[in-house]
């Protein structure tokens, strides 16, 4: 994690990777996504804004004081999670059609998403144990 560059010349592929993936698994086990409250590309740009975001805010807690890196993303993930609840509240409240697909796909998201954030962070705090050996 030298650079914020580098870190979103593999970021950003690793996004558009994900959303391939997913938009085949709908297709192979044919999920219709049309009775989706949010469709599958609007829910990768709000979490992919989101993690961006998660990732530079870490970044820049970094440069500040690299001791809160920790701290700060747990404090930062928390205020995801509660974004990501309100975005979820009208799926949990859908009844017109069987909703579970869209819960579980909401939720899969939300994991990918906070797994790459948890990752990211977890280098940029090995860099300092890689720097003190």
């Amino acid at each position: 994690m030298k650079d914020k560059k580098s870190l979103f010349l593999y970021l950003i592929p690793l996004l558009i990777l994900t959303c391939v993936v997913h938009q085949f698994v709908f297709y192979f086990f044919k999920i219709k996504t049309e009775s989706f409250y949010y469709s599958p590309e609007i829910l990768y740009v709000l979490f992919s804004t989101a993690s961006i975001i998660v990732i530079l805010i870490v970044l820049k807690i970094k440069e500040k004081n690299f001791d809160s890196v920790g701290m700060a993303f747990l404090v930062i993930t928390s205020v995801k999670m509660v974004f990501s609840y309100v975005i979820l509240r009208p799926i949990l409240s859908k009844t017109m059609a069987p909703n579970g697909i869209e819960k579980t796909n909401f939720f899969v998201m939300f994991v990918v998403f906070l797994a790459i954030e948890t990752v990211v962070t977890i280098r940029i705090l090995n860099e300092k144990h890689k720097n003190t050996n």
